[in-house]
């Protein structure tokens, strides 16, 4: 007659429900593209990571309102040594399952068996509470099991709710990986011939499919295929070590005349003033006889709150005072 033993029951074959879900999400994410999903199906396997971790917050709302009603309704638990093997048993039967699904989940890079592995651990730790709860019962002769029935819940509540968190991130369109970026910017920089790089953008349609594309500046003397060339071995690299689908927009840039470059430099210290994480790219001149267009690229951070209009405007004047005749056309 424990209520806590019962919703570790409860729990229990819920994790049984949820783990078919989670094989029915692997075979489904695992279908090749087709005309309808060219990029494939791999982001099935976030979805079916939602709904293990939806059952588990569900789950946890029944256990706590069941555990409510044992404390205002106690009844008397029955100690017995088979319930005290068959709950340690259980304990160390869900931690190896945590550990072995956290480490394949990280192998294969798994948002559905890592979200299992913890609900495992989660398991563990409600479950050793509930063996605790029973053994001071009949040693003290203390009756905590509504109690301990509550914080198992919440317990499980908590955690469901954080797996819901985690799942819905890459489904809305999570930013990528800080260091994922780094690494592929160090890498782009590292090839001979390339002069910077900006307009860097990462996306995935599930684990292992990521796509990427950036624009790679070469110098504007570089023959043309050769530059080319260049791009087109990047992406190769990429694809082949990296298991990223990467596409190279090509920008040529002047670098051996002085005016372009000293101005380039100045327009540059501009931006920086303004707002240090603000940055310029894709800088060209276009001479005429009345006026010169600088024609140049403004990367706005999201957190920035200056409107575009506002902040067009005051680079423009800034420029204004290096020359009259300079007119700055501002993407």
């Amino acid at each position: 007659k424990s209520i806590a033993i019962t919703a570790d029951a409860v729990n229990n074959l819920s994790d049984m429900g949820s783990s078919v879900i989670t094989l029915i999400g692997f075979k489904m994410s695992g279908k090749p593209p087709d005309e309808k999903h060219p990029y494939g199906h791999s982001r099935i396997e976030y979805i079916t990571g939602l709904i293990v971790s939806l059952i588990i917050l569900l789950l946890g709302l029944e256990l706590l309102k069941a555990s409510v009603e044992k404390i205002f309704n106690p009844e008397p638990v029955r100690f017995s040594m088979l319930s005290v093997l068959v709950l340690l048993l259980a304990i160390v039967i869900k931690l190896w399952q945590s550990m072995f699904n956290r480490k394949l989940g990280k192998i294969i890079e798994s948002q559905a068996l890592i979200a299992t592995s913890k609900d495992s651990r989660n398991d563990v730790f409600t479950t050793a509470s509930v063996l605790i709860s029973l053994i001071l019962a009949e040693v003290s002769g203390i009756h905590l099991d509504g109690y301990m029935g509550v914080l198992v819940a919440l317990f499980i509540m908590y955690s469901g709710f954080n797996l819901v968190k985690e799942t819905l991130d890459p489904l809305v369109g999570l930013a990528p990986d800080e260091s994922m970026v780094k690494d592929i910017e160090r890498k782009i920089r590292s090839y001979p011939g390339v002069i910077g790089l900006h307009d860097l953008v990462v996306h995935n349609y599930g684990p292992n499919k990521c796509f990427a594309s950036v624009h790679v500046e070469v110098s504007a003397n570089q023959d043309l295929l050769e530059g080319h060339d260049l791009i087109d071995n990047i992406e190769k690299d990429f694809k082949e070590h990296s298991n990223i689908n990467l596409v190279i927009h090509m920008d040529p840039i002047v670098t051996d005349d002085d005016t372009t470059n000293d101005l380039r430099q100045k327009v540059r210290e501009i931006v920086a003033n303004i707002d240090s994480n603000l940055s310029m790219h894709d800088f060209r001149m276009v001479i005429g006889i009345s006026h010169t267009n600088l024609l140049f690229d403004i990367t706005v951070p999201i957190a920035f709150k200056m409107p575009d209009c506002e902040l067009r405007e005051k680079i423009s004047q800034e420029v204004f005072k290096i020359n009259k005749s300079y007119h700055s056309v501002i993407s």
